[in-house]
């Protein structure tokens, strides 16, 4: 191990987020002082967690959160849909690059020990199998491309930095299609997971999907997402890692898995005239389990435990800051 987390002080960027939620309560577990910051309320944070309400577009207050703390972990993002991302492309890229590239020189300024930059499966062009080293060959795909540009941007930073600085204390996670608690539900504007479970649990039927249902994704759980972060920090890892479980599955299956864990007989109906997106993004993660790194939960037990938990919070995602819908 080359960074021991054990009782450290350690920062958190959209703690409230259904990440950070994972990652706060595992930093927890090994005493570390943890500090929050979100433009969320800090509802259901333990009490122990120090909660900072900041816009971290602004780099001052970038340098607010990061001063003192030994490591930064930066799951700051803005999480939506293909739709949003076609329709509201600035509200993904203009955000994403203020508050990655401000957080990134505040940690810097500051000294950190270690920091991880959390980018995206979003960064890679169209392809069988996404693996780390094909990014800087390619361009991101065409229903990606403003989020996933904003996402290498960062990337690029830790690069120059490391270039220019000497700073080779960055770990860059980029997680494959993460779903859990305190996900975005929001049926206008979430991922398929949250979105799916939230119309199938309002009743929707015949429940209208986009596409055909053939497209395969890989999903990750939000815990296991939070272990590989934590373990390619501790590792000291700086190359780019994929976090996924390597495992592809079709979106139909996710439909009719959810409606079963459901136990509901909702029709679920394709409609072919609308776009189903890319046909196939799996993670390699071969160099994860290189790492030493692999995933625990399977979908089956992810998607029980995220609806068990939607059910009993069903209005949470309303009050989540979020970019598709706020009027400033």
């Amino acid at each position: 191990m080359i960074n021991n987390l054990e009782n450290k002080k350690v920062l958190v960027t959209g703690g409230t987020g259904m990440i950070g939620r994972y990652l706060v309560d595992k930093l927890l577990e090994k005493n570390c002082e943890v500090t929050v910051v979100s433009l969320d309320e800090p509802e259901g944070l333990p009490d122990s967690v120090k909660f900072m309400k900041l816009d971290l577009t602004v780099l001052q207050n970038c340098i607010k959160a990061c001063e003192g703390q030994n490591y930064v972990f930066n799951l700051i993002g803005i999480k939506g849909s293909p739709k949003m991302s076609r329709e509201r492309p600035a509200s993904f890229m203009v955000p994403m690059l203020m508050f990655n590239t401000a957080m990134m020189e505040a940690a810097m300024r500051c000294n950190v020990d270690w920091y991880l930059y959390t980018s995206s499966v979003g960064v890679y062009h169209p392809a069988e199998v996404f693996k780390e080293d094909d990014v800087w060959t390619t361009f991101p795909s065409d229903n990606d491309k403003h989020p996933g540009w904003a996402k290498r941007i960062g990337e690029l930073q830790a690069d120059a930095y490391k270039i220019q600085y000497g700073k080779d204390n960055i770990s860059i996670v980029r997680p494959a299609n993460v779903y859990g608690k305190w996900d975005n539900f929001d049926p206008e504007n979430a991922m398929v997971i949250p979105s799916l479970i939230n119309r199938i649990v309002s009743g929707e039927s015949p429940l209208v999907c986009w596409g055909d249902g053939t497209p395969i994704r890989d999903f990750i759980y939000a815990g296991d997402c939070a272990d590989g972060m934590i373990h390619m920090v501790e590792n000291g890892i700086t190359e780019p890692v994929n976090l996924g479980s390597g495992d592809g599955v079709s979106i139909k299956d996710v439909a009719e898995s959810i409606r079963n864990c459901y136990n509901t007989s909702i029709q679920i109906e394709w409609d072919t005239s609308k776009p189903k997106g890319d046909a196939r993004r799996l993670m390699d993660t071969s160099r994860a389990q290189s790492h030493g790194f692999k995933c625990s939960t399977s979908l089956q037990e992810g998607i029980q435990e995220t609806l068990e938990w939607f059910l009993n919070n069903q209005d949470l995602y309303k009050k989540r800051n979020n970019y598709f819908t706020r009027k400033d």
